[in-house]
Formats: C-alpha cells, structure tokens, sequence
C-alpha cells in the first residue's frame, strides 16, 4: 500500500525486452541499504517489485500485464519516474489509500498557469467515471491528488486537478503537455462501496442501481 506521496523522482537506466516481460532499471536517491530484494515500490503509480540492487540503483519487472494496462509501453531510458516505498506499519497516511494498481491510462487536455498552481484537465475512459468525484481523490502517475471539477461524456469523463508549487518540484508532473498519456488509480474506498451496494438487498445481479433503501441504512448503521 502508498500514499500518493513521492519520495523523489527517479530517471529510468535501462530497458531490458524480452519474453514479454521487461526488466528496468531506476537511478534514483532512494537510500539503497533500506530497500530489499522483493520489496514494493510504486513507479509513476504502478506497483512492481525489485529484483536486483545496485549503486543508487534498483531494477524492478513489468509484467505484459503492467505493460498493457499502464503508460509504460512508451517508457524510454532518460525518462523521469516518481517513485515511493511501499508504506510501513508505523508511517504515516498523509496523502491517501493507493494501491499501485492502475485502472486506466488518462490523457493531458489542457494545462492552464492558476496563479502559482497549474490547472491540469484530463480524460478518461467512462467506465472508471464513476469513481471519480469533485473533492474526492485520484492517484496521477502515482501522486495524491484532489479532484477540482468533473465533466462527464458519453464514452470519456474529463476532470481537473491543481498542481500546488510543491508537487511541482517534487515530482514529474510540471513536465506534463497536453496530449501526454498518464497512469490513473482511483479511489480504493469508492469501488469498495459500489460493490457493497450493488449486493445490497432488493439489487439484481448486474443492475446499477445502488439499492440503497431506509431498511438498509438502518441495517448498516447510517440511520
């Protein structure tokens, strides 16, 4: 589990092809002696475990899987990546729940100066649009982020974030241009209730009503 919270940017070493899958290789200030063999590490939003260590270096495995639901099959050596640790036990949840399993790749629209933030829309595959609500949160290439505004389309939802000064210059996504693909996670939490509510009683397997009655609030607590 993360937080959406980049430690530091990291700058991709190498690319290894081959049987479908992909070894790569991060540089990155990440302190080397903290990490482990098989431990996790989200790259610009996606989880992956490191299989080898250098200096100031670790390589992690893309499965074809990673490859095809995520930006990564334009990865390029030079390229920047935002990298966070997995979070430990007694850390902190600052940002929010991200799993590092990304639903979607999202594109730039437009990138408008707001101030000393940025103003960045994006778009997205209707199915996931659901989840994604105004004030709620988003993982973008692996950052913590709240969503502004949101606009839905017959087969796209297009919505806004604020990039701050900060998250600017401690992760990629200042270098964002409009038509750049992007890796995008939605909220845990928001998935977690559809479930529950599309098995809530009087819902029909695969109907998209939500169930919710004064009977099942009750049951559960809310009223």
């Amino acid at each position: 589990m993360f937080t959406g919270l980049i430690e530091t940017v990291g700058q991709i070493a190498a690319i290894e092809k081959g049987g479908g899958d992909w070894r790569v290789t991060v540089q990155s200030s990440l302190p080397i002696g903290e990490i482990k063999l098989g431990d996790s590490i989200a790259v610009s939003g996606a989880c992956l475990t490191v299989v080898a260590m250098g200096e100031a270096r670790f390589t992690v495995e893309v499965s074809q899987e990673s490859i095809d639901k995520t930006a990564f099959d334009t990865l390029a050596v030079g390229q920047p990546v935002n990298l966070e640790r997995a979070l430990s036990v007694n850390g902190r949840l600052d940002g929010h729940i991200v799993q590092g399993h990304v639903d979607a790749v999202g594109r730039v629209e437009s990138i408008t100066p707001e101030g000393r933030s940025i103003a960045i829309w994006f778009r997205v595959p209707g199915d996931i649009g659901r989840y994604i609500i105004p004030k709620g949160s988003i993982a973008i290439d692996g950052v913590s982020l709240t969503v502004n505004q949101v606009a839905d389309g017959e087969d796209a939802t297009r919505f806004s974030v604020n990039i701050i000064p900060h998250t600017q210059h401690k992760t990629t996504l200042a270098e964002l241009m409009a038509g750049k693909r992007v890796n995008i996670e939605t909220d845990l939490l928001g998935r977690y209730v559809e479930r529950l509510l599309r098995r809530a009683p009087g819902c029909a397997a695969g109907e998209k009503s939500s169930g919710i009655t004064e009977a099942f609030l009750r049951k559960n607590g809310f009223a």
